[in-house]
Parts: structure tokens; C-alpha cells; sequence
């Protein structure tokens, strides 16, 4: 507003908070910036409105949780809060408190829906975004219980058989109750179902129970009803919950009189409940006979009302052309499957890193989940996101996404010129302004070569939030030269060869500046290994300048200063086999691990498996990877619980280990585990395919034995590249044009 820059309101601010005995909030805000570069934007505004969204949740949490420990809690919390848990937290001077240590969740959904129900390591959905839950609990008439949340011997699995769901079984010799979430279309409606089998030796209840929290914390409820045919719940008057059967008993209650978890013993018979301060609590439920099974389901009409003109297609549509792996690993092939899974769930126009918590935009996650879909075959679901690229740029070019971060614009060129080169399509005619402007944006964001050590490079900005506070960030310089060089391959291809021409120059200009930089961060470091930006010191902030190597390959594979930061990550930054983010994440990144393989695999490395190996290790049983990983609990520590950017990294770095290009050539099994290709009893091929390269598409067979056999067909967009076999454990080899077969010899 035009009024704030001529009112005093610095010193109104001042005056009130040191009338009250407050620090001077000026004061302490101007030291903190001390500690990062000067910058135009200190933090994106987009970042702390969704931080005081998310704290005031925690601070509520803080208000409710520690005083009502007698209620049945989600797992997060029921972990958490047990001073006996390698979970615990203690709480002390922290004002909020948020699940820091169990931040796992695996959505559903249909391709296409922006609806993603969410489930929670014991079964808890959360069927509307940010919403409260349902669980389910048994209660039996020999006293014996069954609560899920407070229970380590549950099970879970994803199932993949005709889209995804969700299995949590958990029990004793006494009582057993699985719970099987997924969504599905009817004509009408996009619903989310919960089927439940309960059995109990001695007889007993289920519980369906209505909750006021999901897996970040307390979610409010008002009013809850039981309808008069006893077979739904209308909740907040807006939401409703049905039942296949009415329910033979019910309770309602709130937060004064506590949880309903404390009741379901008694007598009566509450159809209604209304709480003033949203801690509303019911319970449906339904008999359960001696040693007999209750199958019931319960469905949740979703807030995205469908119909026949603008039903989302099925799993199966889009499925159909995906690029699909087949290896000996059962737990590869999972994980694989249950990625592409991920990334059409995480797409429906859109991409978001994630079903809730990340479930925005940032062109960051966005390139590589989109360099994911390519890699995929998805290359429609590519599309339709890219298409929504321009409608994001500022009138000066600039790609916007969040404030501060210049990593943007070379992110959307880069992914742009991928497309187009895996595609061989030609450049849609309303992008083509985007990215000149987008192009000459970057060169204008450069600061003047003034001498200074970060002299001709991007401004100080936060970028990527993990890389540390506000600097000057090689992260952003490599993405600046990537979308210069980008929009150089694109005008040559649209014949534009003076913009072509005035690009190349800005780029090679950039590289040069970078590469003079670099030197000079050697020189004060004593080794080649490139650190976060030209004043820092070598820390796991260095993590930013692997996408000179992966995925912007800006430097050769076996560039010393590239190899050199892998090392000081393996030897300083590595937890549990995983790459440990101090900075923000304060856990073990699966995709951040997953770059560091990249690097290796460009270079011949083998530990590139080793590490492959590792992040399997670190996923859920439902083949999903939380943004950062605590290193004793292994739950989600940070961000979303089911990280799509990580899942897009597992996708890529499968597909490179099949095959990658290199240049101008095509490389061929590079990363496969030796004992896969050498297995004399293997009982099938390993077979990856069709799977879309900047060259054309190709489909591999592998049958392993003592000297296996490659073999691949492609459709190439122009003459067939160099191909070249590359596998651990064997020679090398080099194809000749019009070979589509070759035996491997042992090393």
C-alpha cells in the first residue's frame, strides 16, 4: 500500500513491543539477516504463510494433545509422546508441537482427481485435504482390544491390482482387523472406500470412529449426526460418511467430556454431538458374532464432484503406454511400479511433490518430476503440466513459483527443451515468447562483474530451502546456465538462430564466470569439491552443486570437481547409508541420495547400486520415501510423507541404469547389479521398455547366464545414435548401426 512508505510504522512497532517489554522485533529481525547474504526477498512469502498455517496447527496441538493422553491418538502422536519410544520428543520450552518424527502417509486416488485421501502408518485416513480421519478399533467382550495406533505389530502393504490401495492389518490370536482404502468413479461421484474384516474369538465390536486430527494434528470438528437410518454421519453439516449397514450401536461425544475411546462401554445411545471447540468425537458400531468375520465398507464421497464429460480416465488408460521394468527383485520391481503410480497420482494437471503438505507448485519439484513422466512414457500427463508453465511468468520473464528463487527460470527452460527433445515435437507456438523472455530474464538477473567473488553470478536468494540462509547459490547459476543453454537448442531448432546465437554467448559467458569462481573456491578449500556458493565451506549445503552432474551434465562424468564433492558427501554427509540434510531437513534424503548415485553411475562407480540399494531400504512398506527421514525412528522428519519427487527420482534412476544418454551417445545397462545379468537360473528376462530417450524410443531385453545377451529394437526419431553396453562386471562394448543384439564376455 502506498500509505506504508511514508507512515513511521518502524517506529510504532518499536515503540509498542519495548513499551510491553518485548525485545525490539526490528532489531532482532535486522541480526538475523546478518547471518545470510543481503537479498531483495529474505524468505518467500509463500514459504512463511504456509510455516504460520502450519505452527498455528502445531500450537494448537501443544494445547490439546499433552493434556488428553488418555485419548486414542494418531500413530505419530501415541509414538511421540511415549517417554519409552525411540520416538520421543520432549516438549519443554517448545511452544508447538508438530509430528516430527512419523511423517509417513500413502495416498489414493484416480488419475486425473486433485482428490489424494491420505492413510497413515496404522490404517487412519484423512479422506478430505487437511481434514479430520477415520479409524477403526476393536473392542471384545473378554476386555481384549485392539487399537491400532498403539500397536507395533501391524502390517501394511500397497496394492497395485487394478489401481492403488492401501492394506493395514493388525491382531493377535485373539482378534484381527484389515482395512483395504482406495478411490474409484461411479457414474456420478469420485468416492474413497474403507473395507473392513474384523473377527474376535470371543465376540466383540468395531469401531468406526470419527476423528479430530489426521496425521499432523489436531483437524477440527463441530457438530457430528448420525442420520436417522443409522447408516451415515453428516459432519459440519456438509460432509457425509455412509455405511453399507446401520450400526447396531453409536456414540457421540466432545471435548469436555472427553474422548469417545472412554465410553464405548457404556449404555447409551448418542446420535449427535456438538463441541465449541471442534473436538467433536463418534463412534459406529458393529456387532461382531464368536470367531465369524464382519465385512463391512464405509465411503466417503469426495468434494470433487464428477460426471461422464469430465471423469478422469481409469488406471488402467493410463497405464497402458508407460514405460514398463521388469527385474528379479521383487522389491525393485515394487517400488518401481508403485513410483509410476505415484508420479500419475501426483499429476493431475499440476504436479505436486506431494498429496498434502507439498500439495503446491514450485517449478524445482516440478522439473524433476516432469523429467520423471518423460522418462515414464507418461508424456501426455508431461504436457498438460508444462502447458500451465506460461500462465506462471512474470511481464519480465521471470517464472515464478515462489519469491527469491532464481533456480526457476532455468528449471522451466531445461524441462521445456526435454520435452521437445524427447517428444521430437516442435515447440508449441504460444511457448516460444516464454522462453526468449525466460532466456534473457536469466542473463539480466546476473550481477554486474564487479570483481567481487560473486562477481557475474545470480543474486542471493533462498533457492532451495535445504541449501542453507540467503547466498549466493551455484545451485542457481547451473539451472541459469542449463535454460540459457536450453533456449539455445530450442531456437536452432525453431530457426531462430539469432536469438540462438545471442543466448550461446550469455551462456558461455555464465559457464566461464562459474568456472573462474570455482577456481577460486579451490584454491581457498585446498581440493576441487565445489561447495554451496563462492564464501561457504564445504557442508552438506555442497549437495546443490551435484546438478552440475545430474541432471544437468554441465561437466563431464569423470569432472575431478564433480567426483571430489561426492567423496567429501560419502565421508561427512552420509547417515544409515543415506545423504543426511543438516540444514532445515535435519534427516536422510532419498532423492538427495539418489543424485549422488547419478553422479557415480555417469562415472562407472559401482557404489552407484550400493546407494540404489540403500534408499530401497529406507522406504515404507507401501513404497513411498517422506521428504526427510528421521535416522533412529526411519518415519518422515520433515515435509511431505509421501515425497512424489523422490518417487520421480527413483523412476529416473532406474531408467539410467537401463539406459541414458551420454552426448550424442546411448549407453545400456550401466547400472545393473552384476548377480542380475550373470544369473544362470534367472526364470525370465529383465526387460525395460519402451522407454523414450532424446534419440527415439527403445525397448531392452536381458538374458542373463554366464555371457548375457542384450538385445534392443528402437524407434528413432532420426538415424540410430551410437549405442555402447556398459555393465558392471563385463566388458565394454560399442554397437554398430544396424545391430540390435550383443553377448557380453566377462571382465
Amino acid at each position: 500500500m502506498p500509505w506504508m512508505k511514508w507512515l513511521p510504522w518502524r517506529f510504532f512497532v518499536r515503540k509498542f513491543a519495548t513499551a510491553h517489554g518485548f525485545l525490539d522485533p526490528l532489531t532482532v529481525m535486522a541480526r538475523l539477516q546478518r547471518f545470510a547474504e543481503p537479498s531483495e526477498v529474505s524468505e518467500p512469502i509463500e514459504l512463511l504463510r504456509a510455516g504460520v498455517v502450519f505452527h498455528a496447527r502445531a500450537l494448537m496441538n501443544s494445547k490439546v494433545i499433552q493434556h488428553n493422553l488418555d485419548w486414542v491418538w494418531p500413530y505419530w502422536i501415541e509414538r511421540q509422546f511415549d517417554p519409552a519410544d525411540i520416538s520421543f520428543i520432549p516438549r519443554a520450552f517448545s511452544i508447538t508441537h508438530c509430528n516430527l518424527s512419523h511423517r509417513n502417509w500413502t495416498a489414493v486416488g484416480v488419475p486425473g482427481s486433485e482428490e489424494m485421501p491420505i492413510v497413515d502408518p496404522r490404517g487412519l485416513l484423512t479422506p478430505h485435504y487437511d481434514g479430520w480421519s477415520i479409524d477403526t478399533w476393536i473392542i471384545g467382550d473378554d476386555g481384549e482390544d485392539l487399537y491400532p495406533s498403539q500397536r507395533d505389530d501391524v502390517s501394511q502393504q500397497l496394492d497395485l491390482e487394478g489401481g492403488v490401495a492401501v492394506v493395514t492389518e493388525s491382531g493377535n490370536e485373539t482378534c484381527n482387523l484389515s482395512s483395504r482404502v482406495w478411490a474409484e468413479l461411479d457414474e456420478r461421484a469420485n468416492n474413497c472406500h474403507m473395507q473392513l474384516k474384523a473377527t474376535h474369538r470371543t465376540g466383540g465390536w468395531l469401531v468406526v470412529t470419527l476423528r479430530p486430527c489426521n496425521p499432523e494434528g489436531v483437524a477440527f470438528i463441530h457438530k457430528v449426526t448420525l442420520e436417522s437410518s443409522r447408516d451415515r454421519w453428516l459432519v459440519d453439516g456438509k460432509d457425509r460418511i455412509l455405511f453399507d449397514r446401520a450400526a447396531d450401536r453409536h456414540h457421540a461425544s466432545d471435548y469436555k467430556k472427553g474422548d469417545i475411546s472412554l465410553y464405548l462401554r457404556d449404555e447409551g445411545n448418542e446420535n449427535h454431538a456438538e463441541c465449541e471447540v471442534g473436538m467433536a468425537t463418534a463412534a459406529a458400531l458393529f456387532r461382531i458374532e464368536p470367531g465369524e468375520t464382519l465385512d463391512t465398507l464405509v465411503t466417503i464421497p469426495q468434494h470433487c464432484k464428477l460426471n461422464q464429460s469430465n471423469a478422469p480416465a481409469g488406471w488402467k488408460h493410463n497405464l497402458d503406454q508407460h514405460c514398463a521394468m521388469t527385474v528379479p527383485d521383487a522389491q525393485m520391481q515394487f517400488m518401481y511400479d508403485a513410483a509410476v503410480r505415484t508420479l500419475i497420482l501426483h499429476s493431475p494437471h499440476d504436479v505436486y511433490p506431494g498429496p498434502y503438505t507439498y500439495k503446491r507448485f514450485w517449478f524445482r519439484d516440478a522439473a524433476f518430476m516432469i523429467q520423471s513422466l518423460l522418462h515414464a512414457g507418461l508424456l501426455e500427463r508431461a504436457e498438460r503440466a508444462l502447458e500451465r508453465f506460461p500462465s506462471r511468468q512474470k511481464r519480465n520473464g521471470y517464472f515464478h513459483s515462489q519469491d527469491g528463487e532464481w533456480d526457476s527460470n532455468g528449471e522451466a527452460l531445461w524441462i521445456i527443451d526435454q520435452y521437445c527433445r524427447i517428444t521430437n515435437r516442435k515447440l508449441k507456438s504460444e511457448w516460444l515468447d516464454p522462453v526468449l523472455r525466460g532466456a534473457h530474464w536469466i542473463h539480466n538477473k546476473r550481477q554486474p562483474k564487479d570483481g567481487s567473488l560473486t562477481g557475474g553470478l545470480l543474486p542471493a536468494g533462498f533457492s532451495a530451502e535445504h541449501l542453507g540462509p540467503n547466498d549466493c547459490y551455484f545451485w542457481d547459476d547451473f539451472w541459469g546456465i542449463a535454460g540459457q543453454q536450453a533456449a539455445v537448442a530450442i531456437c536452432e531448432r525453431e530457426d531462430h538462430a539469432e536469438d540462438a546465437a545471442i543466448f550461446q554467448n550469455h551462456a558461455d559467458d555464465f559457464l566461464l564466470t562459474v568456472d573462474e569462481t570455482l577456481k577460486g573456491c579451490a584454491e581457498r578449500l585446498g581440493r576441487p569439491a565445489m561447495p554451496a556458493s563462492p564464501k561457504r565451506r564445504l557442508d552438506a549445503g555442497a549437495i546443490g552443486s551435484i546438478a552440475a552432474g545430474y541432471p544437468l551434465k554441465l561437466y563431464e562424468a569423470d569432472d575431478p570437481r564433480l567426483l571430489d564433492l561426492v567423496e567429501f558427501l560419502l565421508d561427512k554427509c552420509f547417515v544409515s547409508g543415506g545423504f543426511f540434510q543438516d540444514m532445515i531437513h535435519s534427516g536422510i534424503n532419498a532423492y538427495l541420495t539418489i543424485h549422488v548415485a547419478q553422479i557415480l553411475l555417469r562415472a562407472g562407480d559401482p557404489r552407484c547400486i550400493e546407494l540404489m540399494r540403500n534408499v530401497a531400504k529406507l522406504a515404507t512398506p507401501t513404497g513411498q520415501w517422506p521428504e526427510a527421514i528421521h535416522p533412529h525412528s526411519f518415519g518422515g522428519c520433515m515435509g511431505d510423507g509421501q515425497h512424489a519427487w523422490a518417487a520421480a527420482e527413483w523412476v529416473t534412476m532406474q531408467r539410467n541404469c537401463f539406459v541414458r544418454e551420454e552426448g550424442e551417445t546411448l549407453i545400456l545397462a550401466s547400472g545393473l547389479p552384476p548377480e542380475w545379468l550373470s544369473d544362470t537360473n534367472a526364470q525370465r528376462p529383465l526387460r525395460f521398455g519402451p522407454a523414450p530417450t532424446h534419440f527415439g524410443t527403445i525397448s531392452l531385453e536381458i538374458i542373463p547366464g554366464e555371457k548375457p545377451r542384450v538385445s534392443w529394437k528402437g524407434k528413432w526419431h532420426r538415424d540410430a545414435p551410437p549405442i555402447e553396453i556398459r555393465a558392471f562386471g563385463f566388458r565394454a562394448e560399442s554397437a554398430s548401426p544396424d545391430t540390435e543384439m550383443m553377448e557380453l564376455r566377462p571382465l
